[in-house]
């Protein structure tokens, strides 16, 4: 995760505090902890450089010069909340680890887990999870910064992804993204379209220069893309489904847990064991940066971080979202409801928690210091994409291409920023002179984006989206995939051809059998047993 890279008005509790709060209200003399678990570097920690102030032209500026957890802190109890709150923040490397956590006895009132584990909590207590207040997801408080700002593409009405999935309500989406292969343009056969498919992590004209991650769901995952590739290909290219059909066989193929798709997806795995540099965790970024490996399977986030500092290296990398599909993931607030314990003030914190991180200026800073993108949708946080990645011509005749990205489906309609043509590969564009601020330059539009740098990471294309697929939570298959696992990821006996298995046997008989002799010889010759250590 990216290392580096406000408005409140407090009033009495009965009127102008915020509608989460009011139900709270308490005269009560006490300190609430609130006890947050978070992906570790996946919070905005301050002490930005002077250099990394972020100015709009509306003159609005956004600065981290306190970590969040301590704005929060102090936002929180300068309100009216009757109540103080404290926060205990800890963090975790893996869902696993969470969930090992809270099997072991760790009680949070807030954690992030990613949407699987939501999934998985949910189907094995379905009263694990405390949903949040009727008074947080009500739209008519400017001050519930998540209800009102979240793309209403993600947290919506039906049709958006928490409704399909049943997450409404249940969890509330921090940061989401794509799942896609770094690479090295300049290393990589661009005109072959290599990186247009999944297929490169077998492909051996990269033979130990790719890596691929080292956990179970992203290889599963990318095992069954490359199996069912032409599958996939095809669902796109029917015109007589429905996109809802569409998804939905994507959806059936891409988490298949049988056991002959299982068997499959480790044939592959075992290909791509024998193909790639290594199965990584975090080293991947470090390797790509350094041109140590020419192709990482990445998360979107991770894929802007490593761009962001192969640039100040001088070196042009770009993340690519293979043709067939793409891996869709959330990482979602829940309340634990053994956490909160039914204590209404300790509620009440930890939803002004999740508040205050929705809040667009504080998404903004997340997701600069962190490289991922925020759930929420608000204007600050579309004026900071442009900020970050928006072209605007100032020498009229200057010699630029310009690409109009358009990102309505997360924004809102009408929401596009002009993007330098050469920091996108785009199939299929049309030229254009609609837009007036940009006439006197070549301008482009639609087509089909695969690849792109730092933009397109962050928001990738609605038809990157349509393509892409939420998996699910393996549930009881979950055992059989860790075997398959376990079999790719150490050695498999079945793996082991028989004349080593013979040699080593043999070995091991002789072995014994020397031993024997010599003791048999020795008893022979002193008439007694040999001494030990232990006889000493």
């Amino acid at each position: 995760m990216k290392m580096k890279k406000i408005a409140a008005v407090a009033a009495a509790c009965v009127f102008a505090l915020p509608v989460f709060a009011a139900a709270g209200c308490t005269t009560a003399d006490e300190t609430v902890v609130l006890r947050v678990s978070n992906w570790e570097e996946y919070i905005d920690l301050g002490e930005w450089g002077e250099d990394e102030l972020i100015e709009f032209e509306d003159g609005t500026t956004i600065f981290g010069e306190n970590s969040v957890i301590d704005d929060f802190t102090e936002w929180f109890n300068s309100q009216d909340y009757g109540f103080k709150v404290r926060v205990e923040y800890s963090t975790f490397g893996t869902n696993e680890d969470l969930y090992n956590q809270l099997n072991l006895g760790d009680v949070y009132d807030l954690v992030c887990p990613s949407d699987y584990m939501i999934m998985k909590l949910l189907d094995e207590d379905e009263d694990a999870i405390l949903p949040f207040s009727e008074e947080f997801m009500d739209k008519s408080n400017p001050e519930n910064y998540y209800i009102n700002g979240v793309s209403k593409y993600i947290d919506g009405a039906e049709g958006s992804i928490f409704y399909e999935h049943g997450w409404n309500g249940i969890a509330a989406c921090y940061m989401w993204g794509t799942t896609g292969l770094v690479y090295n343009p300049d290393r990589v056969d661009d005109e072959a379209n290599d990186v247009s498919s999944w297929d490169m992590l077998t492909n051996t004209d990269y033979y130990k220069s790719v890596t691929i991650k080292d956990n179970v769901r992203d290889a599963y995952f990318t095992a069954l893309s490359i199996l069912y590739e032409d599958e996939l290909n095809a669902i796109n290219a029917d015109d007589s489904m429905t996109e809802d059909d569409k998804a939905a066989a994507r959806s059936e193929l891409l988490n298949a847990t049988d056991e002959e798709t299982v068997a499959a997806a480790e044939d592959i795995l075992k290909d791509i064991k024998e193909n790639v540099y290594s199965f990584e965790t975090d080293s991947g970024k470090t390797d790509m940066v350094t041109g140590k490996v020419i192709g990482n399977l990445q998360w979107s986030g991770d894929a802007v971080y490593i761009l962001d500092q192969a640039d100040e290296e001088d070196t042009e990398l770009w993340y690519s979202v293979p043709q067939s599909n793409t891996n869709l993931w959330f990482d979602g607030w829940v309340m634990l409801k053994d956490g909160i314990n039914g204590n209404r003030n300790r509620q009440i914190a930890a939803e002004a928690f999740v508040n205050f991180l929705s809040r667009p200026d504080i998404a903004v800073r997340n997701m600069y210091y962190i490289g991922y993108t925020s759930s929420i949708a608000a204007e600050e946080v579309f004026n900071y994409f442009d900020w970050c990645y928006g072209v605007v011509p100032e020498d009229e005749g200057e010699d630029l291409e310009i690409y109009v990205y358009d990102v309505s489906y997360f924004f809102g309609e009408d929401s596009y920023i002009y993007l330098d043509m050469s920091t996108l590969n785009v199939e299929g564009a049309t030229r254009t002179y609609v837009y007036e601020n940009v006439a006197d330059y070549t301008v482009y539009e639609g087509g089909t984006i695969y690849k792109g740098r730092q933009a397109f990471g962050q928001y990738p294309t609605a038809d990157v989206i349509s393509r892409s697929v939420v998996m699910l939570d393996f549930g009881d298959d979950l055992a059989n995939i860790n075997q398959m696992w376990i079999n790719v990821r150490c050695l498999d006996i079945n793996d082991i051809p028989v004349t080593t298995v013979v040699i080593v046997a043999v070995i091991i008989v002789a072995a014994v059998a020397a031993i024997l002799l010599y003791r048999f010889r020795y008893y022979i010759f002193y008439r007694k047993e040999p001494r030990t250590t232990a006889s000493r």
